[in-house]
């Protein structure tokens, strides 16, 4: 299995931080030439490698950490998403409901994505709580993940294990899914809920 995160500011280097705390290997990359980045991405750890997004989307799994209003032209650089596993980090707080059509956010980014499994997911911490490791008092860091496609959210539930966070699966895009999504300029109630979980 093959990842990347597409977008490398502060939640593209925080998830990188998770994926290099546990050795595991994750292509980065943005819409720039990856030597613009490949100093940060080393001092991050030597997993993370820094890749064109042409290279980047060759992955099986995507991290989408860009800004909301970038993905159209992320989703431009594949004919088809067929086959992916794409994990909706972005937030589209700000951007009218109208915009997207009256429905949730993800949906919105899933339609852009044609033929990928979405999961939304990672995207309800700050960059700051999602950068730390998510050991916590001999508990395990929250994260939340919601999907139309159930043998996604478990694949990716089974990632953030691997990765060291706790998933709580919260049901569909439009239903759990509006727990963890940006409308107009209202956060959903549990974006920027910070828990542990002990197991």
């Amino acid at each position: 299995m093959s990842y990347a995160i597409i977008g490398f500011g502060n939640i593209g280097q925080a998830l990188a931080k998770a994926f290099a705390r546990k050795g595991v290997e994750v292509s980065v990359a943005t819409t720039r030439d990856p030597e613009s980045f490949a100093s940060a991405a080393a001092a991050i750890g030597p997993t993370i490698i820094p890749k064109t997004l042409a290279e980047a989307v060759k992955a099986d799994i995507l991290f989408l950490a860009v800004r909301f209003e970038s993905l159209p032209d992320v989703a431009k650089a594949l004919p088809t998403w067929k086959g992916k596993t794409i994990i909706d980090v972005t937030n589209a707080y700000g951007v009218p409901p109208e915009e997207l059509g009256g429905q949730p956010s993800s949906k919105f980014v899933a339609q852009a994505f044609t033929g990928a499994r979405l999961v939304k997911g990672f995207n309800h911490l700050g960059a700051a709580s999602l950068a730390q490791d998510p050991a916590v008092h001999g508990g395990r860091r929250v994260v939340f993940l919601a999907s139309d496609d159930d043998a996604a959210a478990d694949e990716i539930g089974a990632l953030a294990e691997n990765l060291g966070f706790a998933p709580i699966k919260l049901g569909g895009l439009s239903e759990g899914g509006l727990l963890v999504q940006a409308r107009g300029k209202s956060w959903g109630q549990l974006i920027f809920k910070d828990l542990v979980k002990f197991d």
